[in-house]
Order: C-alpha cells, then sequence, then structure tokens
C-alpha cells in the first residue's frame, strides 16, 4: 500500500479571506512599555514609494556601515486630534469599558462619522471616574484628511490609541493633558524606532481558486480543463471542508506587519515629493514618515502604526543617515 501521506500546501494563518469590516484597520493588542506615559500609536494616508540611499545600519549585514540603495514608503501623517478619553476596568470577559470624557472643541467635520455627543460635561464625566479600579486608558483620535491634497475625503478616520508607560494615575494624567488638542506624529515615535504597521490590503474582487490559493494547475492531460480543482475532498463526511480552496473574495484583507524601521519624520513634503508628485495621489503636503521598505494597501489608504510588540529588533542609539532620496518622476517622464 502507498503511504498515504500529503501535508496541506500554503498556511491558514489568513484564512478566511474575506473583506475586511472596515476600511480602518484595527490592533487586537499593544505592548508593554517602560518609562514614562506616552501615545503608542498613530494614523496616516500611504503617500507612494521612492528609493534611497542610506548607511547600513544592521550590524550582522554584509554591507554594514556601507551606503547602500534601499526601497522607502512615504505615508503622510497630518496632526491628530483628541476626541475623547476612555478608562478600561478588567473583568472576568477582559477589558470592559468603564467611562469615557469628550472634549468640548470637536471638529464639525466628526459629524459625518457620527453624531456628536451634546450638552457633554467633560469635568463631570472625568469626575465620576474612580482611577482606582481601572486597568488601562485610551484616547479616541481622529485624523484630519482635509488637510491633505492626495486623499479626496473630508470625514476624518476615528480609532482607539493606548497610552503605555508609567503607572495608571500617570498614564490618566497624562491623557487628560492631551483632551481636545492636537498630536504630531513625532509624539509617537522617533527616527530610528521600529514600528509595527496594518493596513487593508488592495482589493482584486472575486478570484478563481488558483489566483487566490496558488493551487497547482492540472496536467495537460486532464479530461477537461486545467484550471478545474483537483478535488472537493473525500467521500466522507458528506460536506465541503472550508479548507478546501475556492474561489472567493482576493485582497482587501487586514494584514499587521512587524518591525518596519522610521527612516525619517519630515516636516516640509517638498523634501520627498518627486517631480509630478507621487502617481495617483499629489504632493506631501504636511508632516510625513519614511518608512523603509514597502507596507500593504494603495496609495491613499488608511495606515496605522503601532510600538513595535515583538522584540530582537537593532536598537538604534541615533537615526538613521540617509544621503539621498530620489525625488525622480514617477510617471515615466
Amino acid at each position: 500500500m502507498p503511504k498515504e501521506h500529503r501535508p496541506r500546501h500554503g498556511s491558514m494563518g489568513f484564512s478566511p479571506r474575506k473583506r475586511s469590516a472596515s476600511p480602518i484597520p484595527h490592533f487586537a493588542s499593544w505592548p508593554e512599555i517602560d518609562g514614562a506615559p506616552k501615545l503608542q500609536g498613530f494614523a496616516g494616508y500611504k503617500a507612494g514609494m521612492t528609493h534611497a540611499f542610506v548607511v547600513d545600519y544592521r550590524p550582522t549585514s554584509t554591507t554594514s556601515g556601507q551606503e547602500v540603495q534601499i526601497p522607502v514608503t512615504v505615508i503622510e501623517t497630518p496632526p491628530m486630534k483628541v476626541a475623547a478619553i476612555r478608562v478600561y476596568r478588567q473583568s472576568h470577559y477582559g477589558l470592559q469599558v468603564a467611562g469615557e470624557a469628550w472634549a468640548k472643541n470637536i471638529d464639525k467635520e466628526l459629524r459625518r462619522v457620527f453624531p456628536i455627543p451634546k450638552d457633554h460635561d467633560p469635568e463631570e464625566a472625568l469626575g465620576k471616574i474612580d482611577a482606582a479600579t481601572l486597568e488601562d486608558v485610551r484616547l479616541i483620535m481622529y485624523t484630519q484628511p482635509d488637510l491633505l491634497t492626495g486623499v479626496p475625503k473630508k470625514a476624518p478616520d476615528l480609532m482607539e490609541q493606548r497610552i503605555g508607560g508609567g503607572t495608571f494615575p500617570e498614564r490618566f494624567a497624562y491623557a487628560k493633558g492631551l483632551l481636545g488638542k492636537e498630536v504630531r506624529v513625532s509624539d509617537f515615535c522617533r527616527e530610528g524606532s521600529m514600528v509595527d504597521i496594518a493596513a487593508i490590503t488592495k482589493g482584486k474582487g472575486w478570484q478563481g481558486h488558483h489566483t487566490r490559493w496558488h493551487t497547482k494547475l492540472l496536467s495537460h492531460k486532464n479530461s477537461k480543463h486545467r484550471r478545474n480543482i483537483g478535488t472537493l475532498g473525500n467521500f466522507m463526511p458528506g460536506y465541503v471542508r472550508n479548507t478546501v480552496p475556492q474561489s472567493g473574495q482576493f485582497g482587501y484583507h487586514q494584514r499587521t506587519e512587524y518591525n518596519k524601521r522610521v527612516l525619517r519624520i519630515g516636516d516640509d513634503g517638498k523634501d520627498i515629493t518627486p517631480n509630478g508628485g507621487f502617481l495617483h495621489y499629489g504632493p506631501v503636503r504636511t508632516q510625513y514618515v519614511l518608512v523603509h521598505g514597502s507596507i500593504p494597501g494603495p496609495t491613499k489608504r488608511l495606515i496605522r502604526l503601532r510600538d513595535a510588540s515583538r522584540a530582537g529588533f537593532v536598537k538604534l542609539e541615533k537615526a538613521p543617515e540617509l544621503t539621498y532620496i530620489s525625488k525622480e518622476s514617477k510617471q515615466g517622464v
């Protein structure tokens, strides 16, 4: 008898491959950090890619200390505003919302997302919060896409960002100091630090199983078609299992990439905008972040950044040394 052993092909770590429920990516967890309280997340919009020359900062690389060419991604990060403070207590079912306080000076554009609370007194709401029983504090923040050229919308994107570091009273006091104020990306990270990036990938609609799961084409001697699936599974059980590669949604999935290096945080977008602007985006007008490598999603897509949650990366004492950033036209002219 032949050996009946056939390991499955491909990872099931990204199944089911269905459309993301929201264009705003989410983080399921936040890393614990040491030191003074600080903001652990931020958001921006993907402008495009270019290339740069940098002195290789990786100590184990064969080109360590030499000038190398690398791909870089530009994320435009206009200031975000703090709309509310939300606190959590620990329960048998995990973290549970214990209270929140909304700022008075909220932009009218936020009405495009949800009804803004009226006659809300933040001081009264903060007074009802008992810090002794609480576990976590987060800020409800929103972006300002009307400051950008490349993103054709006015409705801001609303999301939670955690406050980490220090004790809970220190984090709560830090959060109260930011209520209703603008926060810049430089308050979240510095040049040379590592971040995790979450985004929604480029949507490709309904695709067949070969495109979607990268299965092998059948032999040319097959009696009907080469792009059929080989089998839908066993005779028993009498149904098709969810592990069988089939047609369906491909793309527009949430993906998180870990340990992306921040190469530069700039204030003037003219420093990195190529001649003629980025394709399908235009010029960068506000603050920007330059990240080593590629990130998920197409141009204009919302990108969320978080403190790196996995240890083992190289910690830099100073910012990477960028010697050149390409501003050549990306339009083939």
